[in-house]
């Protein structure tokens, strides 16, 4: 995920900048089952929410270090706001409820599915026609969703609907946030754009996770603790300071591509760190997806 400006297209590729993106590649995909174990100790609003106020904080101390202002012009408040609730609040709340019914590493996959909606989604708003590769990469996704859920058989297939529909939700979300992001940029340091749409995004869905449930976090194990300090400074923090590097070295469709990486990193490190299944369903949901988004950022 990025709110920063793409680098230009002829940025050259270079060693520094592949070295970006595999820690960003590594510290995203780790995270699925980092934030799947830990809804075992913590509730998801609370948990989602507060990691990201804290790394908000974090990334904005970070901002002013580096020497870019945090100001944001009274007009850019209204965009600055609705970029927050679709790329970030949207994304950490269904995405955290996803988790409740879904394995770490089939969430995953339906997250990383929103390079073709954004696709889609820049006809109507954009004026770009979606060429016969971005339509055959939509047809990739659904087939790539097909095998989520009949991968298990038809009853398991209904207990994981309503993890379908809020990771499809948050990935929808995502995809119409980008797309909007190009027709009514956000004109700020991409440190200071990250920190403010992360807190705004963060920060309601930690209130209303305060106030709907019950976290006891003097009962987070040290395990917990460990795996809370990786979901708020590895992945708020390392991971997209790393992904600003990579963008900044490298081709934007190079940095777009090696995204890909996040969900077969994720459905590798949830099957050994937890234990989850990875048969034929999941290894064939895995090869339609990333063909599906290799497929739409090709076109």
């Amino acid at each position: 995920m990025t709110y920063s400006k793409p680098a230009p297209a002829r940025a050259a590729i270079t060693p520094a900048g592949l070295m970006f993106l595999a820690i960003t590649s590594v510290g995203w995909g780790f995270n699925w089952p980092v934030t799947k174990y830990l809804l075992s100790e913590l509730p998801p609003l609370t948990m989602r929410g507060s990691t990201g106020v804290i790394g908000a904080g974090l990334l904005a101390a970070l901002a002013l270090f580096s020497g870019q202002s945090l100001h944001v012009p009274r007009a850019l408040w209204p965009r600055l706001v609705l970029a927050a609730m679709l790329n970030v609040a949207l994304w950490m709340a269904l995405m955290g409820l996803a988790l409740l019914w879904l394995p770490a590493s089939e969430a995953a996959l339906i997250a990383y599915t929103m390079p073709i909606w954004a696709s889609m989604l820049a006809w109507p708003v954009l004026g770009e026609r979606p060429n016969l590769l971005r339509v055959i990469s939509l047809v990739m996704a659904f087939a790539g969703l097909a095998s989520i859920m009949g991968g298990n058989g038809f009853a398991a297939s209904v207990e994981k609907l309503p993890g379908i529909i809020m990771a499809l939700g948050g990935a929808l979300g995502f995809a119409v946030g980008t797309v909007l992001a190009k027709k009514l940029p956000l004109n700020l340091p991409p440190l200071s754009a990250a920190a403010w749409q992360i807190g705004i995004g963060c920060l309601p869905v930690a209130i209303v996770g305060l106030l709907v449930e019950h976290a006891d976090i003097g009962k987070l194990s040290n395990l917990g603790w460990i795996l809370l300090f990786y979901s708020t400074v590895i992945q708020f923090c390392v991971a997209y300071v790393a992904w600003f590097a990579a963008l900044a070295r490298l081709p934007a469709s190079v940095a777009a591509i090696g995204t890909m990486a996040v969900p077969v990193i994720g459905v590798a490190a949830s099957a050994v760190a937890l234990g989850e299944p990875l048969g034929l369903g999941q290894i064939a949901a895995l090869v339609f997806t990333l063909a599906g988004v290799v497929l739409a950022t090709r076109s």
